[in-house]
C-alpha cells in the first residue's frame, strides 16, 4: 500500500496530518503494521490520537473494534431485564440448544434442527440405554458410540467404572488401535 493511499484512508478516519506523521515516525506505515499494534488502546497510547478515532482506524485495519470488550452480562444480571425461570423438566437440544416441546420424549428429533435432541447412549458397564452424559442406572460416564467396544474390553480387564471414560479420552489414536487389535482377537 502506498503512503499516499494510506494517508488518504487515515484522513477519512479523522486523523490530522500531524497525527499521521506521528504514526509514520513511530514505524506504522501499512495496514499490517496497524494489525501488529493489535488494539485501539495501544494505538491511542502510541500516537496520542483520541480513543474513538483509534477505534475507527483499528476497525478498518483489523476488521474488529480493537477494544478489549468486557464479556456480555447474563440476562439476569442486566438491570431491568426480565428474569426467566424454566421448570426442571425443560429439555434443550444438545445441537442447537432449542427448547423442546412439552410432549417431548427421549429420542425424539428436534423440531428446530432435525437432529436427535438427546442422543440415546449405551452404557458400557450395565448395558442400559439413555440420554445425557451419564448412565441413569449405574452412573457410569457414557463414551462415544465408536468406542463402546473398547470400553467393554477395559471393563472385562478389570478397570474401575469411573476410570474407563477418562482412560479412553486420554488415549492416543495409536493406543486405541492397539486396543482395537486386542478386541478383535477376543
Amino acid at each position: 500500500m502506498t503512503d499516499i493511499l494510506l494517508k488518504n484512508i487515515l484522513k477519512s478516519k479523522q486523523l490530522s496530518e500531524q497525527q499521521i506523521e506521528v504514526l509514520f515516525d513511530s514505524g506504522i506505515r501499512s495496514k499490517q503494521d496497524l494489525a501488529t499494534v493489535g488494539d485501539a488502546q495501544t494505538l491511542a497510547d502510541i500516537s496520542g490520537i483520541p480513543m474513538d478515532t483509534a477505534v475507527s482506524v483499528m476497525q478498518w485495519a483489523t476488521g474488529s473494534t480493537g477494544r478489549s470488550e468486557a464479556p456480555a452480562q447474563a440476562p439476569s444480571q442486566v438491570p431491568g431485564a426480565p428474569i426467566v425461570i424454566d421448570s426442571a423438566d425443560i429439555v434443550t437440544c444438545v445441537h442447537c440448544h432449542a427448547k423442546q416441546p412439552k410432549d417431548y420424549k427421549s429420542g425424539d428429533l428436534c423440531p428446530q434442527c432435525g437432529k436427535q435432541a438427546e442422543p440415546s447412549n449405551t452404557c458400557y458397564w450395565c448395558s442400559s440405554n439413555g440420554p445425557g452424559k451419564f448412565c441413569r442406572q449405574c452412573g457410569a460416564q457414557f463414551v462415544p458410540i465408536g468406542e463402546l467396544e473398547l470400553a467393554v474390553l477395559l471393563r472385562r480387564e478389570g478397570n474401575a467404572k469411573d476410570e474407563i471414560a477418562q482412560k479412553l479420552l486420554a488415549m492416543s489414536q495409536a493406543d486405541k488401535d492397539r486396543l482395537w487389535e486386542r478386541a478383535r482377537r477376543s
